[in-house]
């Protein structure tokens, strides 16, 4: 299994959800998050002070996905996630040891 992460820009969050959705995946996980990438932040002057810099507001999608679903639910954020323009995001995969459903406990593919 792997846990597939994307940090996505929050306009597109419903695109993302839908795409993989489609693809037959149901459970991700949706958390406000805040960073800096390569676009650094947006610099604001504070009362004549010196410069200093906001995070940006992005939205990271995680999910578990089995190992012949990564492709396609990574091409398919791809997708709906790219606007083409600078802070579109990153898309993390890495893998899972294990999957316990807490109300079953059922185990790995089960849980999923």
């Amino acid at each position: 299994m792997k846990r597939i992460e994307a940090i996505i820009k929050p306009f597109k969050i419903e695109e993302v959800r839908e795409a993989v959705v489609d693809l037959g995946i149901h459970g991700l996980t949706v958390t406000e998050v805040q960073g800096y990438g390569s676009q650094k932040s947006s610099t604001e002057i504070y009362h004549g002070g010196e410069p200093f810099a906001e995070p940006m507001g992005r939205v990271k999608v995680d999910l578990v996905v089995s190992e012949d679903q990564v492709q396609s639910t990574v091409r398919a954020i791809l997708q709906a996630a790219r606007t083409g323009r600078l802070g579109d995001g990153k898309i993390f995969v890495s893998h899972v040891e294990q999957v316990v459903r807490i109300r079953t406990g059922e185990r790995d593919h089960a849980a999923l």
